[in-house]
């Protein structure tokens, strides 16, 4: 069981092991959602997640035979490292099964941490049956992600450093995938303070979890998808899941496209590289019921690879009206480009990109066809543009800088 006594040896096999990560109050994000908003930066850990908590105390719970015997595990990634890391500081062997889908630095960081990596299958499901399928044959043990209470238990360690930083803390948002950390943490945090709010926060693309709380019992999705590959998991797990019935006070949904936005405040306003799994818990700050509480969103971890990064930071951008593309046809003759140019030059808009072809019709009166890709400083600016360009007797229309999920 997850009992006090096993959440303090947790935390004294873990003393001198982990970064006791300090809390990072966020102005930004204070002013912006009307709580006192403090980021918990897991993604600073030790291998860049919260995952070795639960994975270092569940590796030093066995004895030298199960040692001997070698490990595996399933995992999208920050698990795998967590396994890798405290296999290695044990003297141990690790296989880890992965979703072809994990981001390469997942990859390559758990193969630096010496162990094996095999790629099986599109979802962390797929990949959790694929080790348990290697781990009978083998004769190795299991280090499951999640559905462990040792496992939940280093994780929830995490509950006596917000604490120790913020005794007065309110609420903590948790981002919750198989359940390991959210169980963990708020079974911790009612133990020390049973009236402290927890809330769950799950991408709409992969509410494994919410879907379970509703039914009163674990239950499998028929598909997941979300850019937030640390929490697709179809099935939560069931050792966990009663802990989290109990001290779970709610949990909140959240759409893939607030994730892009929640990546841009991070990089721009604490220079932080969250990942999206991690970043569930800012978006979520905007959608809390009440204000003036203490509010600590956990950011579970940070290992993204940088195309992923470049994609998001592109994304974002063009989501908030910071870049955008617009075409306009223009009559066959000198000075239209410069016309359009001078235009979006006395709107203080910054030109990327132009494309000029003057061979989209014979009809010289409409025969030049201009795509601009400029740089604005948000969605009214971009507005103010694109009408100036119309009061010049053009036509100008938006070709991307919508919504980029629709």
């Amino acid at each position: 069981m997850m009992t006090l006594d096993a959440f303090k040896q947790a935390c004294a096999t873990l003393r001198g092991v982990i970064h006791e990560t300090r809390l990072i109050p966020s102005p930004f994000l204070s002013k912006t959602t009307g709580n006192h908003a403090y980021l918990k930066p897991e993604n600073l850990q030790v291998t860049g997640a919260y995952k070795i908590r639960g994975a270092y105390f569940k590796i030093g719970s066995l004895t030298e035979e199960e040692k001997r015997r070698g490990l595996i595990t399933a995992s999208a990634g920050n698990h795998a490292q967590g396994v890798a890391y405290a296999a290695q500081a044990a003297g141990c062997q690790a296989t880890v099964v992965m979703p072809t889908t994990t981001p390469l630095v997942k990859v390559n960081n758990t193969k630096d941490y010496g162990a094996s990596v095999v790629l099986h299958g599109s979802t962390f499901d797929d990949a959790a049956a694929k080790a348990a399928e290697l781990g009978e044959e083998e004769g190795l043990v299991y280090i499951p992600p999640f559905n462990d209470l040792a496992v939940a238990t280093g994780q929830g360690t995490i509950a006596y450093e917000i604490f120790s930083d913020l005794p007065d803390v309110d609420t903590i948002l948790v981002p919750i995938g198989g359940g390991g950390l959210a169980a963990g943490v708020s079974t911790l945090a009612k133990l020390l303070n049973p009236n402290v709010t927890v809330i769950g926060v799950e991408p709409k693309g992969a509410a494994s979890m919410k879907a379970s709380i509703d039914a009163g019992h674990v239950v499998t999705l028929d598909k997941i998808d979300t850019i937030a590959d640390g929490v697709a998991v179809k099935t939560p797990g069931d050792l966990v899941f009663p802990y989290i019935q109990e001290n779970m006070d709610d949990i909140l949904l959240i759409d893939d496209s607030e994730l892009v936005d929640a990546y841009l405040d991070m990089m721009e306003k604490h220079k932080l590289v969250v990942e999206n799994a991690g970043l569930l818990t800012v978006a979520a700050l905007k959608h809390l019921p009440f204000r003036g509480k203490n509010v600590v969103s956990v950011l579970s971890g940070g290992n993204m690879d940088v195309i992923t990064m470049a994609s998001l930071v592109q994304h974002g951008l063009v989501h908030r009206g910071r870049v955008f593309t617009f075409s306009v046809q223009l009559p066959d003759r000198p000075g239209e480009l410069v016309r359009v140019a001078q235009i979006v030059a006395r709107e203080n808009g910054n030109i990327i990109k132009l494309e000029h072809n003057q061979f989209v019709s014979i009809n010289r009166q409409n025969a030049v066809e201009l795509q601009v890709t400029l740089e604005a400083f948000g969605l009214s600016h971009r507005d103010s543009i694109l009408a100036a360009i119309r009061a010049e007797g053009l036509d100008p229309v938006l070709i991307s800088g919508r919504n980029i999920y629709t």
